[in-house]
């Protein structure tokens, strides 16, 4: 990853066998502020790598991550300087080729079945509340708010 992960990408990244980062990347969740949830998914396994303080902190409040908080946190493996990217991210991809393709295929099944019930669990979750919220007066509220350019007035329904 170089440069920003935000929204989505930062999920897409999270669902990966393996992240690396350059010096330069930011990850950010910045969804609750657009008055709608995280719902790829990804939340899930940011939950799984950093636990419920670092999850609810992005999740919540939006702030961005700069890769040595990442790294940190668990979430990406390594930081790397930008420079170095490609050439390290191919070293580990043809490192992880030279290996029996079976061994490489048993080793990421019994990985992904340790994580994989929650994140499901977390996606089908996740549908339930974004449709909620995309059907309550504060999203409709959020929404016209935004449009008269104005502070929104919410009622928790």
């Amino acid at each position: 990853m170089q440069g920003w992960a935000i929204g989505a990408s930062f999920q897409r990244a999270l669902l990966c066998d393996i992240r690396i980062a350059a010096q330069d990347a930011r990850f950010m969740l910045p969804e609750v502020a657009h008055g709608v949830i995280p719902d790829t998914g990804g939340v899930a396994r940011l939950y799984q790598i950093c636990g419920h303080g670092v999850a609810s902190d992005l999740v919540l409040t939006g702030r961005p991550m700069d890769a040595a908080e990442a790294h940190a946190h668990g979430i990406v493996s390594r930081v790397v300087p930008g420079e170095e990217l490609d050439a390290t991210v191919r070293e580990i991809a043809e490192k992880i080729a030279a290996a029996p393709y079976v061994t490489v295929r048993m080793a990421r099944r019994v990985i992904r079945h340790l994580s994989e019930p929650p994140v499901r669990a977390s996606v089908a979750e996740e549908l339930i509340a974004q449709t909620f919220v995309n059907s309550s007066r504060d999203y409709a509220e959020f929404r016209a708010a935004r449009g008269e350019n104005r502070t929104p007035r919410y009622t928790g329904s």
